[in-house]
């Protein structure tokens, strides 16, 4: 396809008519004489969105993205599970545990697509303008745009949403982003102008600009909305879906606004295909499956291997009622690791860190407990080519020499081979050879096995890391580690908690935790400042990205310079030695992963034969056949 070149204007140009009367004076002559010469070297883009590196790949007068049927069908419904409960629809605020799909109200001026992590196309805005050093964007707003209550959107409620995420957003986001705006002004009521601070790399910020999420100001003053209160009623949004019921903790159902402003935008054809989308809750995955088996839910995305290796022959599959099917995906890994708290004093040392990690089975795990269908872990951004490997290229040690110079880095980083994951047995849960070396780094780093075999330091206190989750699809690979831990002489435990208490004790100010087990920010494909929410020093202790409290000048160092990239090739060395000294440090023990979507759904939803790399897509570009689903009712197959 023909990448899409945007229109290039000089300001010069553009604002020549503007100084015509100026003319008559002499001095009006010097003043536009200055001024042509500042604006004649200032070229101003004029486009349909942006791309984080090189050009766009649709054109500005695309119909429909090239991975959508623009021929769908609307109507029907799909429903899926989600685990534990909710108490409240805004996403934004740490309070509270969020509904699932909880930000479908809510539209931003650019979004993205599924199959290119580098554009952002205009959604709210009919074009943007920018100049070549991304030091400022101006987005010109479509007068057409309508909140879900049919009151139009303007610049002054765009104004108002940063605003707002610049109070009251949570923490990790203002410390990162707080300072890199230096000015926001409505130009008018269809025009709003962002500019950004001197020094702040600009590669981002036009894309992050104009992926705020808008809120209706009127409705938020009027109606004393608080961003950082959960809330059972959302903020109004220009969005496709409206809420249309919930039971608290149970069940939610949204529906597709009839009178939904953006049916017709290119980006949205084909899309937002379900008149309805369920979200039913469960206590665990056994409930949930036995509820699919049912039909009290008709889409299933698997996670767990046993249970897509043994479950999935019951009835409604074989009578082809129930379709499973393994998708791809071309998403990087999940980032599933254990994390440890880095704010207690026992997990200081990474000899502890590494030792730990060394009782993590996955080879076994994977033979015996996930038949053989999931991928190991070995980086934060496995499964890309964003992954250090091997020792440092040139490019790399580039970076890390200043670092190692200043003493902020070992001089190994510059020679060592990237760290893997360690290989244990598949033969046997505890591997001796393991085993022998992390008793060895615990005996270097003082936590010495007394005669109950419990490791203790020089002052009694004993090795202790209490795992804690809510979901007991865990158990079996968990408590598998803590058999191995234990071994070793690590006072271990996993605990399940409900997910309240998880999310209370997990997250910021609390961080009432040893170790968690969870998804570590990696920043996608295309990473920017999103990772200093997460392992920048300034999120330490507000982020609920950075759990583990980590700080370290050497990789705010590193963090600058993935900002900073301005080609691709130059992002990739960047976070290739940002993952290197990431490993290096063992500060998550890494898990494991599945290449591929293993989804099950009952026989009446259809999807485009070629998926794009990044989403699955059920709930927007999949869509719903009626006259098989009168089929399966008939039949007695749902409910």
């Amino acid at each position: 396809m023909r990448k899409a070149r945007p229109a290039v204007v000089r300001a010069q140009a553009v604002r020549r008519a503007a100084y015509g009367p100026l003319l008559a004076t002499g001095t009006a002559i010097l003043a536009l004489a200055a001024t042509t010469l500042a604006l004649r070297a200032e070229t101003v883009i004029v486009s349909h969105g942006i791309s984080t590196f090189g050009d766009l790949a649709l054109p500005a007068d695309f119909t429909h993205l090239p991975y959508v049927n623009p021929d769908a069908p609307k109507g029907g419904e799909i429903s899926q599970w989600a685990p534990g409960s909710f108490d409240s629809f805004n996403p934004y605020a740490i309070a509270g545990n969020a509904a699932a799909l909880s930000s479908i109200f809510y539209e931003s001026i650019l979004s993205g697509t599924a199959d290119d992590v580098s554009a952002a196309y205009c959604l709210l805005c009919e074009t943007m303008e920018y100049p070549e050093d991304r030091s400022w964007v101006i987005f010109n707003l479509r007068k057409d745009v309508k909140f879900s209550d049919g009151t139009p959107m303007t610049a002054e409620d765009v104004l108002f949403s940063h605003n707002l995420f610049m109070e009251k957003g949570i923490p990790e986001y203002r410390s990162v982003a707080g300072g890199k705006f230096e000015k926001v002004e409505v130009l008018d009521p269809y025009r709003i102008k962002f500019t950004f601070t001197p020094g702040t790399p600009f590669r981002d910020m036009p894309a992050q600009a104009g992926g705020t999420t808008i809120f209706s100001k009127k409705h938020y003053e009027e109606n004393n909305r608080d961003l950082e209160k959960s809330s059972l009623e959302p903020f109004l949004g220009t969005g496709a879906y409206v809420l249309e019921s919930f039971d608290p903790g149970r069940q939610i159902i949204y529906k597709r606004d009839e009178d939904y402003w953006g049916e017709t935008h290119p980006l949205n054809v084909g899309q937002n295909n379900f008149d309805r989308i369920r979200i039913e809750y469960f206590g665990d995955d056994n409930a949930a499956m036995e509820a699919f088996k049912a039909g009290v839910y008709t889409f299933r995305n698997e996670s767990l291997p046993k249970r897509w290796a043994t479950e999935y022959q019951f009835p409604a599959v074989q009578a082809g009622d129930v379709v499973t099917e393994v998708l791809p995906s071309g998403n990087i890994a999940g980032g599933q690791a254990v994390i440890y708290n880095l704010r207690r004093a026992q997990f200081q040392d990474p000899r502890v860190r590494e030792a730990i990690g060394l009782m993590f089975n996955f080879e076994w795990s994977n033979k015996s407990l996930f038949y053989g269908l999931f991928s190991r872990i070995n980086s934060i951004w496995e499964n890309s080519e964003l992954a250090a490997t091997g020792t440092p290229t040139p490019g790399e040690v580039a970076l890390l020499q200043p670092l190692v110079d200043e003493g902020l880095l070992p001089a190994s980083i510059l020679t060592d081979e990237a760290v893997m994951a360690p290989v244990s047995s598949e033969d046997r849960a505890l591997d001796r050879g393991n085993l022998r070396r992390a008793s060895a780094l615990l005996d270097e780093a003082g936590w010495v096995a007394g005669d109950d075999g419990v490791r203790r330091n020089a002052t009694g206190e004993t090795l202790r890391m209490e795992m804690i989750h809510s979901r007991t699809d865990l158990l079996p690979v968990m408590n598998a580690y803590v058999e191995n831990l234990l071994a070793l002489g690590v006072d271990a435990s996993f605990d399940i908690i409900d997910d309240p208490q998880l999310q209370e004790r997990a997250s910021p100010p609390n961080f009432d935790f040893d170790a968690v087990p969870t998804a570590v920010v990696n920043g996608g494909l295309e990473p920017g400042g999103v990772l200093k929410q997460a392992w920048a020093s300034v999120a330490k202790d507000n982020s609920s990205r950075n759990r583990m409290g980590y700080a370290d000048p050497a990789v705010d160092r590193l963090l600058d310079q993935v900002e900073a990239a301005t080609t691709r090739e130059e992002l990739h060395t960047a976070v290739r030695a940002l993952d290197r000294v990431l490993r290096s440090q063992f500060v998550l023990v890494p898990r494991y992963y599945k290449r591929d979507n293993w989804v099950a759904y009952y026989n009446m939803y259809e999807r485009p034969e070629t998926l794009p790399p990044y989403a699955l897509g059920e709930m927007s570009f999949w869509w719903y056949n009626a006259e098989k689903a009168e089929a399966l009712k008939a039949k007695g197959a749902l409910r």
